[in-house]
């Protein structure tokens, strides 16, 4: 396929259209600024913040309706480059990362690097290891292609089943940091608003399916870049008089360690495998920001990072984007726009935690006895913030903030209008939906094409198959709303252990498929149940007391058990057969016609065939 031909797949409008949907996402905070200023109710004006890019986002859904299998599962394979890599930086950790790092970088400074570190090294071994072969293979989910490039029809059931389970705690990640942040817009409970988000996510995704949840996922994306850039660059400009955080942040940082040398924060030598990310509630400031390895272990930040490195770059609601670009060369591109869009929403929220970190260094360092501004009052008055008052004298120390809340927070503490604010939550609303949606449609699909049809090569006729990926897609973000309200877990390590298991399970056995000729199906099932089996342990181990390794860190038992394991069953069992072995060397050919295409095609002339 040449490059004309893939370019004319692509929409020329696309830019058009969303510029409109960035010019309406901009009236509806200029609209809610205008009306503040002239002192119209502030609940309607949340309320608008609220339900405006809501409805926005289940107009562009419903507007990608197709009755297509390749449209509905891969998005017509026609997507550009810098589209998938907006939503692949995304929805990678979605509003998780977006408020809880945001929390972390505040209370551990620099350990809270480890996650980021991780993200980026995921993207980039995905980038060079992985996604360019899947998207030549070019099958809808990582269990039909590990399925197929095995010949496993066992292995495909395995791999749908185990892989389900982090795409689950992933989607009750997304829905629980979701409700948190539109509880700053609306006052309904957490049920409501997770049933109001699942609702969204039924609307925008049903009619279209991954074709939906890209064009979606796009507008959404776009509003939490905007959300977290608008605040943090805002302040920086009220703090430093120029309007770059990532940079503009480091002379504050300078001046902030001095004040935390004179503070008396403490330097912090733990153990080796500590790892003490802050919780879900409220957080004292626990270390110096720049002081390296003082929360987290050295041993356990670099397991932290090899654990989440292999968890986003196996991740089965990620690497399923690259089939939706139009050929591998497309593919590469979108992971190099996805590493630099993810790298600039992690410095930006280090920025604003360097900045809130400020702003409470400022109540404390005046001379003279301490003065409450009112901006911490009014924190206290909304349970996101407290002050320990049972020691003779006021540090640093003696102020709490809720980890979620920061990057709200800071747009309090800076004096800036209530429209900024709920810019930001409308923002990580977006992020909470984008990421959702991505583990939403991903396990609809495992369940819809590796489970029901998991027994089978033969795809059902379009429309049948079609339809059940959308009862499979409606069951999967209903189950995720249910598990999001009944099992009320930190997100942050909701997502921490959807990573570890993902690396465990997945990313051994997709790396080896490429890279080892050798492997065969029966190696790859042990690496999957091994691996996944060995991680669960570790997980339910720490919860239990039983082991004192972080549950977090459960992918450094898990990944090299899955490895090891497969390695060992391989060459204990018969080598893969020839038709194995082309497969592996046609994939590895950037050119030429998808395999997962050829691969059903061809199955659908035997079976005629045979009629």
């Amino acid at each position: 396929m040449t490059l004309a031909q893939r370019t004319r797949l692509v929409n020329p409008r696309l830019g058009t259209y969303f510029g409109i949907f960035m010019s309406a996402f901009a009236a509806l905070a200029l609209l809610s600024l205008i009306f503040e200023g002239l002192g119209a109710p502030g609940a309607a004006l949340r309320w608008l913040m609220f339900a405006g890019p809501l409805i926005l986002y289940a107009v562009i859904g419903v507007a990608a309706f197709t009755r297509d299998p390749i449209d509905y599962f891969a998005a017509g394979r026609r997507v550009p480059a810098f589209y998938s890599g907006l939503v692949l930086s995304q929805t990678a950790m979605g509003a998780t990362g977006l408020l809880a790092l945001a929390g972390a970088f505040f209370v551990i400074g620099f350990d809270a690097l480890c996650l980021v570190i991780g993200g980026l090294a995921g993207f980039v071994v995905m980038a060079v290891m992985l996604a360019p072969f899947l998207r030549k293979f070019g099958a809808f989910t990582i269990a039909s292609y590990l399925g197929r490039r095995f010949d496993s029809r066992i292995l495909r059931i395995f791999a749908a089943t185990l892989l389900a389970v982090p795409v689950l705690l992933m989607l009750a990640a997304e829905l629980r940091m979701g409700a948190f942040a539109a509880s700053w817009l609306v006052p309904l409970s957490p049920l409501v608003i997770t049933a109001v988000l699942v609702a969204v996510l039924v609307v925008s995704l049903g009619a279209g399916g991954m074709r939906s949840l890209t064009w979606s996922a796009t507008a959404q994306s776009l509003a939490s870049l905007i959300a977290l850039l608008v605040p943090v660059t805002i302040v920086a400009v009220l703090v430093t008089g120029l309007p770059l955080p990532q940079l503009s942040s480091g002379p504050v940082l300078r001046l902030l360690g001095r004040a935390e040398a004179a503070q008396g924060l403490p330097l912090i030598l733990p153990p080796a495998l500590a790892f003490d990310m802050p919780g879900e509630g409220l957080s004292p400031i626990a270390k110096r920001y720049s002081d390296a390895l003082g929360s987290v272990g050295p041993a356990a930040f670099v397991l932290m990072m090899l654990s989440t490195m292999a968890g986003i770059a196996g991740s089965p609601w990620l690497l399923p984007r690259v089939a939706t670009t139009p050929g591998v060369y497309e593919a590469r591109k979108s992971l190099g726009w996805a590493t630099f869009l993810f790298g600039i929403a992690m410095l930006t929220l280090a920025a604003g935690a360097i900045f809130m970190r400020d702003y409470v260094m400022d109540i404390v360092k005046a001379p003279g006895p301490t003065n409450i501004p009112e901006w911490f009052n009014q924190l206290t008055a909304l349970q996101v913030a407290a002050i320990d008052t049972e020691g003779q004298h006021l540090g640093v120390t003696s102020f709490s903030l809720r980890r979620d809340a920061v990057l709200m927070i800071l747009a309090i503490a800076g004096g800036l209008p209530s429209a900024v604010l709920h810019v930001a939550a409308a923002g990580a609303v977006a992020a909470a939906l984008a990421a959702a949606g991505a583990a939403t449609v991903a396990l609809g699909n495992l369940l819809a094409e590796d489970v029901v049809y998991g027994l089978s090569w033969e795809p059902a006729p379009a429309g049948m198959r079609v339809a059940i990926a959308r009862t499979a897609l409606v069951a999967a973000a209903v189950l995720g709303g249910v598990i999001a309200h009944s099992a009320p877990t930190d997100p942050l390590r909701l997502m921490l252990w959807s990573l570890a298991l993902t690396g465990s399970t997945a990313f051994p056995i997709l790396v080896l498929s490429v890279w080892w000729k050798r492997i065969n199906a029966f190696g790859a099932t042990a690496g999957l149940v091994v691996g996944f089996s060995v991680a669960v342990l570790a997980i339910l181990g720490r919860e239990a007391g039983w082991i004192e390794l972080d549950s977090a860190l459960a992918g450094a038992l898990g990944i090299p058990a899955g490895l090891l394991a497969t390695i060992a069953v391989t060459l204990l069992t018969p080598p893969p057969s020839r038709h194995a072995l082309e497969l592996v060397r046609e994939l590895r050919v950037a050119g030429g016609e998808v395999l997962y295409d050829r691969e059903v095609r061809l199955q659908h002339r035997r079976g005629r065939h045979l009629d």
